[in-house]
C-alpha cells in the first residue's frame, strides 16, 4: 500500500516537473494513430479499449476495439494490431480481426462517447449555421 502511494506521488511529481511540450511520448495523453496510443501502454496495449476519435465527434456512443494482439515497428509509430470490435455496446466480431484504419484516423483510449436519442433515432442533428448573425438596422 505504501509503495503504491509513493509510486503514484512520484509519477505525479515527474509529470509536473516536465513541461508539456518536452514530455516524452510515453507520458502523453493526446490522441494519435493507433500504434502511438498502444505503444504508450504496458504490454503493448493488449487488453486495452481504444476508439477512433471521429466516433465521438459523430455522437456514436459506446463503440470501441478491445485489443488482443499488437506488434510494433519504427519506435511504436507503425505496426499491426488485432482485436474485437464492439459497436454500440454489442460485440460485432466473434474472433480477433485486424484493426483497420489504424494510421488513417486519430485514436484514443476508452470508449466513444455520444448521446444517442433513443426516443427518436431517425432525427438528424441540427447543422450549425456558418454565416454570422447579421443585425438589421431599424
Amino acid at each position: 500500500m505504501l509503495w503504491t502511494l509513493a509510486r503514484h506521488d512520484l509519477a505525479s511529481i515527474i509529470k509536473r516537473s516536465i513541461p508539456a511540450s518536452k514530455a516524452p511520448p510515453s507520458l502523453s495523453r493526446n490522441p494519435g494513430n493507433l500504434y502511438e496510443v498502444l505503444s504508450r501502454t504496458p504490454l503493448g496495449g493488449v487488453g486495452r479499449i481504444v476508439h477512433q476519435t471521429r466516433w465521438t465527434t459523430k455522437k456514436i456512443p459506446d463503440c470501441y476495439w478491445k485489443v488482443t494482439t499488437s506488434r510494433f515497428k519504427c519506435e511504436g509509430k507503425h505496426g499491426k494490431a488485432w482485436g474485437l470490435l464492439f459497436w454500440k455496446g454489442k460485440q460485432v466480431s466473434e474472433k480477433p480481426e485486424r484493426i483497420r484504419g489504424s494510421l488513417k484516423y486519430s485514436w484514443n483510449e476508452g470508449r466513444s462517447e455520444g448521446v444517442w436519442d433513443y426516443e427518436n433515432p431517425n432525427a438528424k442533428r441540427a447543422k450549425k449555421s456558418i454565416r454570422p448573425n447579421t443585425i438589421q438596422a431599424a
